[in-house]
């Protein structure tokens, strides 16, 4: 009893005392879920959060002044010096063969958006034998560590939602012949979701809403899960990461680890050129002369229209998720709070309990969840690069179930590669 009333003064001291409401009706194990639930927040940084984001309604600038596109490196084919990419590619193989590289690979997500029941990386994709998206890149990872004679451990986020079921996925695929050892799950953290107020939503009595932080936060689940120390371990310093959602990414690339390394950069990213001005996708610029990323909706169209004398679109760098990390960069972003990473509030209808009325049920409500973006770590970075990656052999990814960017694209892209490798 000593340990909960010094709790709930806590949390009553930050203007949350209504979370215990309801303890004393609560059956030993459902107290106790609350307790876990409850000490796991960091209420100092919930109350930043709140002053910034739902009081004010700070958010992280998406200004326009003195914007311009971002440089980067071109393939060979498109008027890149060949030389440097081979160059990049024999200093990335290098610290492949030396054992300096690991894989995280982003996996929260359920396939719900394509009709399907389990974790989005149990997805059948491929066109012919249906490999799943985890069997892919399991492959890849596996060819490379063949290739280069080396050992590549595989980080995966996943969330509370989809933990337990991936980690039974790879039991049961008997981790695609991987080693077990080799091949790490970790969950991402949650944040709470809050009302116009403020005051922390419960969509229980006994269990607080909460919703995950965002692709952003692999930085502190990679630090808090002790990954980071792990890789330490191992000697590893190099960090691929991409989301799950598309079989054509390069898991292993030389070059790009190469270029890294020779920029000397925290945070290097791939590219590919828009389509056309209203293909829906983050674009790489350089505000007040830092890489940042400026998301499709907040990007007036007088710039996306914007087209150079050869008829390119200016702003055509486009953001494909896919990033080299330094391992000592993550490891400060993901340990500093709220005011060194920022956090996007996200304005949901949540399902809570009417806090005025004190009512058992809940009822869908406005609320506010925080969430974090990968890409807002790039202005952090030290010597932030971007290269240019090939669409058509890395980038085709599974969003919808029909239309663009779902299986039956993605399926046609697949075949288009087996063919030009054919």
């Amino acid at each position: 009893m000593e340990k909960i009333d010094k709790i709930s003064q806590v949390v009553a001291a930050h203007g949350q005392a209504h979370v215990f409401h309801h303890f004393d009706q609560l059956d030993p194990n459902e107290q106790q879920e609350l307790l876990d639930q409850t000490t796991a927040i960091d209420l100092t940084e919930l109350t930043y959060l709140v002053d910034t984001l739902v009081k004010t309604k700070v958010t992280p600038s998406s200004s326009t002044a003195d914007l311009a596109p971002a440089p980067y490196i071109q393939l060979p084919c498109n008027g890149g010096d060949p030389r440097k990419w081979q160059e990049a590619s024999q200093l990335g193989a290098e610290a492949l063969r030396a054992g300096r590289v690991a894989v995280v690979t982003v996996a929260g997500g359920q396939g719900t958006r394509l009709g399907f029941d389990g974790p989005k990386g149990a997805f059948p994709i491929t066109p012919v034998k249906h490999k799943t998206l985890f069997q892919v890149f399991a492959e890849k990872i596996q060819a490379a560590e063949k290739r280069y004679d080396c050992s590549i451990p595989w980080f995966i986020m996943t969330s509370e939602l989809n933990h337990e079921d991936t980690l039974n996925f790879f039991k049961k695929q008997a981790y695609f012949n991987r080693d077990p050892d080799q091949t790490h799950l970790f969950s991402q953290g949650m944040m709470p979701a809050v009302d116009c107020e403020g005051k922390i939503l419960l969509e229980g009595p006994g269990r607080i809403a909460r919703s995950p932080d965002g692709h952003g936060g692999v930085f502190r689940a990679l630090v808090r899960n002790e990954a980071i120390t792990q890789m330490k371990n191992a000697g590893i310093d190099l960090i691929n990461y991409f989301q799950v959602d598309n079989p054509l990414v390069a898991c292993i690339d030389p070059a790009f680890l190469g270029f890294h390394l020779k920029a000397n950069s925290e945070m290097s990213s791939k590219m590919v050129p828009k389509v056309d001005p209203t293909e829906q996708v983050g674009h790489f610029c350089l505000q007040n002369d830092r890489l940042t990323v400026i998301e499709y909706s907040d990007i007036p169209t007088t710039y996306t229209e914007q087209r150079e004398p050869s008829g390119h679109l200016r702003y055509r760098v486009a953001n494909i998720a896919m990033h080299v990390l330094s391992r000592d960069f993550i490891e400060r972003m993901g340990s500093g709070g709220a005011q060194g990473f920022p956090f996007h509030r996200a304005e949901k209808n949540i399902q809570a309990l009417d806090l005025s009325g004190g009512t058992r049920s809940p009822v869908s409500t406005k609320g506010i969840k925080f969430e974090m973006f990968i890409f807002d770590a790039l202005p952090f970075a030290q010597n932030p690069i971007v290269i240019e990656a090939d669409r058509a052999n890395e980038y085709s990814p599974v969003k919808n179930a029909e239309g663009q960017n779902s299986p039956k694209t993605c399926a046609e892209a697949q075949l288009g590669q087996f063919y030009r490798w054919a």
